[in-house]
Formats: structure tokens, sequence, C-alpha cells
């Protein structure tokens, strides 16, 4: 049977991450720059993208950039940056094709004037599309993102907009980057890195966990559906036991 075939589409991840990891490597195993291995990633975006939005998934974030990327060599950063806006204005007529929201978040303050104003204006082409939201992580790491949560919060104590003792956890949550979207049920890491490098660590707490070896410009819907498959197969209990979720969902005999 085919790894689609596999799918319960009844039963689909609402929301799946990915850290796209391995270009550079994927490169320098080929004998190539860095870049070269970033160009041919943008192939698996495309590919995946696609993929998710054939499912009926409802929500895909893809790390594309963290905030210590920017540390990388200058040469590495500023092709990252064209290549982000060649393929941003590229890609918009199809993501209004198939009905694709753009989504982005983290600290756009960064980004060079060209690279957010390209942004923008996929972000308003596209902001009518009711399919698949497809959020990218740019100049994004999850501890700026609560430190801005967490400065915000304060800001609104000071101001009288908030009470101390009424902050709580959803009150965090309306306060961070992703506050509109679900949480991830599913992370997905390429490359065979055994980390979460600082992505989504407040809303991963009780996502899936997937780890591959394949390289990020390797990855195909193949290998997607097999980290669906794979999920699917876990018993997802949120600190609960096995037999309460037993007792909660009951199974039926007809």
């Amino acid at each position: 049977m085919l790894l689609k075939e596999q799918i319960d589409l009844q039963h689909l991840p609402r929301h799946i991450a990915i850290i796209m990891d391995g270009n550079g490597r994927w490169a320098q195993e080929k004998g190539q720059d860095r870049l070269y291995g970033h160009f041919h990633g943008v192939e698996s975006v495309r590919n995946i993208v696609e993929g998710c939005a054939e499912l009926g998934i409802g929500y895909l974030t893809l790390y594309a950039f963290s905030t210590e990327n920017w540390d990388r060599p200058v040469h590495e950063v500023s092709g990252l940056m064209e290549l982000l806006v060649e393929t941003i204005r590229k890609e918009v007529p199809t993501l209004n094709k198939n009905n694709i929201r753009l989504h982005v978040i983290g600290n756009l303050s960064m980004l060079p004037e060209y690279a957010s104003k390209a942004l923008h204006e996929a972000l308003e082409l596209t902001s009518g599309n009711k399919g698949l939201n497809l959020i990218m992580a740019l100049s994004y790491s999850s501890r700026w993102e609560l430190m801005e949560a967490v400065r915000k919060i304060a800001e609104d104590v000071k101001a009288g907009k908030l009470e101390p003792s009424g902050v709580d956890q959803d009150t965090l949550q309306k306060y961070l980057t992703t506050s509109a979207f679900p949480d991830p049920e599913l992370m997905i890491r390429t490359s065979g890195e055994y980390r979460i490098s600082n992505f989504l660590l407040y809303q991963l707490a009780y996502a899936e966990l997937y780890f591959t070896a394949t390289r990020w410009p390797d990855f195909r819907k193949e290998n997607l559906y097999e980290a669906i498959v794979d999920f699917q197969k876990r018993e997802r209990r949120f600190g609960k036991t096995s037999a309460q979720l037993e007792n909660e969902h009951p199974l039926v005999i007809g």
C-alpha cells in the first residue's frame, strides 16, 4: 500500500511545523556553496506546501530563518534574503491559485527594506485566501517571542489595561506572534539533528516530534506522508493515562 493511502484523512494533524535543516550540508556534500543548498531547498518548500494543501492540512509553519542566522557569513545572509524575495514574488500567483494564505512571524524589523516590502506585498495579495495557512517563521526565535510577549504584558499592566492577578496561560498565548493559530500537533526536523533550536518552545509543549536524517533539499511528499503515518500511530495523552483516554473515548462495537 502506498504511504499516502495509509493516512487517515479524518485524523490529520491540524498544524504541522517543520525545521527545514540541512541545506548547507547537502550542498557541501556535493562540493557546492551553501547557497546552492538553499536554492534547491526552495523546491522542497513548493513540494511540501503542495502536499499539505492536497491533504487538507490547515496550518503549516516553516522555520525559514532564525534570529541567530543573522550571525552567518554576510554573503550567505545576503544571498538568502535575495532568494527569499525572488521566491515570494514568483510564488504569489501559485499561492492564490491554490487558495493558500501567507503569514509571517518573527522580528521583521531586522529585515532589509526590500525584503520587508516584498513580504508585505505578498501578505496583502494572499490575505483573502481561505485554504492552507502557510506561516513563515522569519528572523524568528522563541526566546525573542517570549521576551516580547512578557514586555508587552508588563507594559499593559503598568498602563492599567491588565491586572497582575489576571495574567494566566491564556493571557500569554494572546501576546505571542502565533496567537491567531492553533498549536502545532506535529513538528518535523530534517537532517538528523535532535534539537528544537529555539523554535516555538511554548507552542510545542504537547506536539509529537519527528526527526529524519533526510536533508531538507531531498525532503518530498513521501517523507511528509511517512511523518504523518508515524504521527497517527502515536497515542496522544496530554498528561493523562491510556486508561483515562479509553474511558473518555470508549470503543463502540456495532
